[in-house]
């Protein structure tokens, strides 16, 4: 029993990069193509940011702009693991925004409320797990320490 719990341990672990991918690429892709979405029917979005959504303090048009920005930018850098975790942390932001701005429809319509919270909660699992392995971020922190670890090209020696 012993062996194979070991076994299932090692294997979760060897598949743990890839959940952590699979995880950012899915919520990237939620919020990637509700922009391009906005992108296409520019007058309807505006449309809605005027009539239909209730974005607190901003103008509508403003809120549109930067609603299409965060849902086409921050996507790219979550599916590539590049500051996952400030990604992370401004789609969980706009996530918020769009469930107050919309919450008139929302409260009635619970999968679409679930839906924001699965995001929501994926999102909090990459804010606090981090991005994984297999991410830019993984990358370049390994970079980094390279270059910081006694002893590397780039690090001066003590000198007797």
């Amino acid at each position: 029993m012993r062996a194979l719990l070991e076994l299932f341990v090692r294997w979760a672990q060897a598949a743990a990069p890839l959940l952590d991918l699979a995880v950012r690429l899915y919520v990237a892709e939620v919020f990637f193509r509700s922009g391009v979405l906005k992108l296409k029917n520019w007058s309807g979005t505006l449309y809605l940011f005027r009539e239909e959504y209730r974005v607190p303090l901003l103008p509508p048009d403003l809120a549109a702009w930067l609603g299409t920005f965060n849902e086409l930018f921050f996507p790219v850098l979550l599916a590539l693991g590049l500051a996952a975790r400030f990604a992370a942390f401004a789609l969980s932001i706009f996530n918020v925004i769009a469930v107050v701005a919309f919450w008139h429809v929302l409260k009635n319509n619970e999968a679409a409320l679930n839906s924001h919270l699965f995001w929501g909660f994926l999102l909090l699992v990459i804010l606090c797990h981090g991005p994984g392995k297999l991410s830019v971020d993984h990358w370049i922190r390994g970079k980094v320490y390279t270059l910081r670890s006694p002893g590397s090209p780039s690090t001066p020696t003590a000198r007797s």
